[in-house]
């Protein structure tokens, strides 16, 4: 598909849009090298759908659409002197740290994106759709897959080679300390307590605080400066 073709559709339309922030980012900035990972993640999910691999096109653009219409909020909350959710904060603010790897910086920001927007973005699927989140459990799946190949990849390309990486690197430490699976599969259950409470607001307000500042905590430890 042209790049000029993306802006008809939804997943199109936020593909462009990173796409945007890429050509503006410095290469090192923070957001720039998650911004970097989330793109190929979307544009492999815009392929797939091109090419009918989700089972239901329609859930699996909704829940793409709404997932990624998370993180540009707080991209555009950061933008306009906003505080932007909780779990993006430390994010935001060592996007620029010289003691932070770009492994922690992509690792800090799949972990705000799952570990927090995503609950977020299968209830709102849900209302767009009018449907319950077991009607996009098989999406949800298959983007959870995709995404956990991509941090294999992320791996590769941004962690130092096994000569440098040594057992007692601080890094080693960090990247034991995270899971994109165990993540996923929280969110999944977070989303389906969510999902159970939308008619109790106070409950709900405060579930979703809680998890905001909890995925922040563990982000903020995963973005410890580390030495050269």
């Amino acid at each position: 598909m042209a790049q000029s073709e993306h802006l008809t559709t939804p997943v199109g339309t936020v593909v462009s849009r990173m796409r945007a922030l890429d050509a503006t980012l410095p290469e090192r900035d923070g957001i720039a090298v998650f911004n970097r990972v989330y793109l190929a993640v979307t544009e492999e999910v815009e392929r797939r759908l091109d090419t009918g691999r989700f089972g239901d096109p329609r859930a699996a653009e909704a829940l793409d659409v709404r997932f990624a219409e998370r993180y540009l909020a707080a991209v555009d909350a950061a933008e306009g002197d906003r505080r932007p959710p909780a779990c993006w904060r430390p994010l935001f603010q060592f996007r620029r740290h010289p003691g932070v790897r770009p492994l922690q910086f992509a690792l800090a920001g799949i972990n705000a994106h799952i570990g927090h927007d995503l609950a977020l973005a299968v209830v709102d699927a849900c209302r767009t759709l009018g449907c319950e989140p077991a009607d996009l459990e098989d999406e949800f799946d298959r983007v959870g897959e995709l995404l956990v190949s991509l941090e294999e990849r992320i791996r590769e390309d941004l962690m130092p080679g096994p000569d440098l990486l040594q057992i007692a690197d601080p890094l080693t430490h960090l990247l034991g300390s995270w899971s994109l699976e165990r993540a996923r599969d929280a969110t999944w259950s977070a989303a389906r307590a969510l999902w159970a409470l939308r008619r109790f607001d106070d409950l709900v307000e405060e579930f979703a605080e809680r998890l905001d500042a909890a995925v922040g905590l563990a982000g903020r430890m995963l973005l410890t400066p580390l030495p050269d």
